[in-house]
């Protein structure tokens, strides 16, 4: 059994509808079925099993990070505080970022990037992006520290090359087929690739089986929450899950559970975008597309062939404000006069004791996917949230009557790189040396 330390309130809550949490607050926790443990909800580096035997020729680490943004620049800073740390326990000789791109320039430094100086030598002296001469840069600088007699970067050995996008960007993400073929590992907080057309996400898995290359994305859905993880140790163990449900975005997440009946929508829209907590088009988040993303990323873990565009979602967007023809401001101005579609499903869900939240689910049984704005009864974990955290059920086979919960921040550049930071050093023990 899991134990945290939480609030009374929540835990109480909890006893009584037979939900066992995952991970919340700050707790140190042993996590679901694995070596790793969670912190301030995010995963820290997973630790070798002490029967695992230590390879022979010591691991040779390139990276190379495309979209050094408020994630992009937070996972430097990690990567520059734990680098040293890491090379024993990992049993490399070179953990080193050789590569750092931005939407127009890349630094390539085939000897390590300077971690504290990276700013002021990519924007002096960058040179303009060439994705290809990026991503042979890396597989070459890997190749080179490992002193590997071959210069194939797909066969096993000691050269471990890995690109890190951590972008928004279509032309880097559907660019993943093409840097694996080149012998690349890929880590992405990017939800573009996850969520895209199925032919071309099927292609990419088959190329990580044949290649014997990791596709980790774990920052996808839910930042450094556990998330894809706890899925993938359910389903590798043999749970069969029923059904996923998901309050996915930090931004939703603070609306719903600010809003109240006799509140007006429109001001608690204000008060999120005054706060920081919506992009600066409330409309972005509003649409629910970020969480569609991540139902997608969701759905197709548990085996459900779904495409985006065919999925049914709530947008909490009124139609005639939508669309590139309306602007922000104007937006921001009109919307009082929708409030009452909101205001009269809150109404109806309090008359009953129940709150509305913005959720997706994926019913494997039923074989579909959504986002949509439900009533939950009071007594549901979902109506306990507070603040902008995230959380995600999980009802099983095994956690049918008591389901399983992760909650925490699922937002933020610190817990975002955290996660996937994690997902860089399991590529990094997982890489095939032989």
């Amino acid at each position: 059994m899991l134990h945290a330390a939480f609030s009374s309130r929540f835990a109480s809550k909890l006893k009584q509808t037979n939900y066992q949490l995952l991970s919340v607050g700050s707790q140190l926790l042993k996590s679901f079925g694995s070596n790793s443990y969670i912190a301030n909800n995010t995963w820290t580096a997973t630790r070798m099993s002490r029967d695992e035997p230590i390879p022979s020729q010591p691991l040779s680490v390139a990276i190379g990070l495309i979209g050094p943004g408020l994630i992009g620049s937070a996972l430097l800073r990690q990567i520059a505080k734990q680098a040293e740390k890491l090379l024993a326990p990992l049993h490399a000789s070179k953990f080193a970022v050789v590569g750092l791109a931005n939407s127009r320039q890349m630094l390539l430094r085939p000897e390590g990037v300077g971690l504290h100086s990276w700013e002021g030598d990519l924007a002096e002296k960058g040179e303009p992006l060439d994705l290809d001469r990026f991503a042979s840069t890396i597989t070459s600088a890997a190749i080179a520290a490992s002193g590997s007699p071959s210069p194939d970067p797909t066969a096993p050995g000691p050269a471990c090359a890995v690109l890190v996008d951590c972008t928004a960007s279509d032309a880097v993400s559907s660019a993943y087929p093409a840097f694996m073929k080149q012998g690349l590992h890929i880590v992405t907080p990017n939800k573009k690739f996850g969520a895209g057309p199925l032919a071309q996400y099927h292609e990419l898995r088959d190329l990580a089986e044949r290649r014997r290359r990791r596709f980790m994305y774990e920052a996808t859905v839910g930042a450094g929450l556990p998330v894809i993880s706890t899925l993938h140790g359910l389903l590798e163990t043999g749970d069969r899950v029923i059904k996923i449900e998901g309050i996915l975005s930090g931004t939703l997440s603070y609306i719903f559970n600010t809003y109240k009946p006799g509140m007006r929508f429109s001001d608690v829209v204000t008060d999120a975008q005054a706060r920081g907590y919506t992009e600066p088009d409330p409309r972005d988040d509003l649409s629910g597309l970020d969480v569609a993303r991540k139902v997608v990323i969701l759905a197709r873990e548990c085996g459900l062939e779904v495409e985006l565009e065919d999925m049914a979602v709530d947008s909490l967007v009124p139609e005639p404000l939508r669309g590139p023809g309306v602007s922000v401001e104007e937006y921001m101005k009109q919307l009082p006069q929708h409030d009452e579609s909101v205001a009269s499903k809150a109404a109806e869900a309090a008359a009953s004791g129940g709150v509305v939240r913005y959720v997706g689910c994926v019913d494997v049984e039923a074989g579909s996917a959504g986002v949509t704005l439900r009533t939950y009864p009071g007594s549901h974990p979902f109506a306990q949230l507070s603040g902008s955290d995230n959380m995600v059920v999980f009802t099983t086979e095994r956690y049918r009557d008591r389901p399983l919960i992760v909650r925490g921040p699922g937002a933020g550049a610190e817990v975002t790189a955290a996660g996937v930071f994690v997902d860089l050093l399991q590529v990094i023990r997982s890489h095939p040396r032989a």
